[in-house]
């Protein structure tokens, strides 16, 4: 499983031009699932990205997590985290998990971090056309793989 961590000033997820969620100060975390993904993928990286110590304290200096600052997290699938584009031109999906695995891990991922933070987030629709929208804070941005827990 891979996430994509955005530090925001703001973010949200418009669907048809139309805002279906939206979050002030927090994160927003890109969630891309494979087929060899489970629930250890999953509580490892809601673990990390909770605690994950990139918010500025009193001094400046990043030493502060979302749950620190009561802050929000925005939560959206995508799939084209696993792009393949070692050949050609065409990026490759293949390594993306099916909806029928993916959507379940994904609940999985939103109820695990509700968990984590002791708060709702807010989420995407999966599978749908929708644009992001965000201040990147920062700017911050953290690639996180659970297959490479020891880089």
């Amino acid at each position: 499983m891979r996430i994509l961590i955005q530090r925001v000033k703001s973010a949200s997820v418009s669907i048809n031009n139309e805002i279906h969620s939206s979050i002030s100060k927090g994160l927003l975390i890109l969630v891309g699932i494979e087929e060899a993904d489970n629930q250890e993928d999953i509580d490892w990286l809601c673990k990390k990205a909770s605690q994950l110590r990139i918010f500025d304290d009193d001094k400046g200096v990043m030493n502060l997590s979302v749950k620190d600052i009561n802050g929000e997290v925005l939560i959206v699938s995508q799939f084209t985290l696993h792009t393949k584009t070692a050949k050609g031109n065409r990026p490759s999906y293949i390594k993306a998990a099916k909806p029928d695995i993916s959507v379940p891990l994904y609940e999985s991922f939103c109820k695990s971090m509700e968990a984590q933070l002791e708060k709702e987030v807010k989420t995407g629709v999966f599978g749908a056309d929708m644009q992001i929208s965000l201040i990147n804070d920062g700017p911050v941005t953290i690639w996180m793989d659970s297959k490479e827990k020891d880089y």
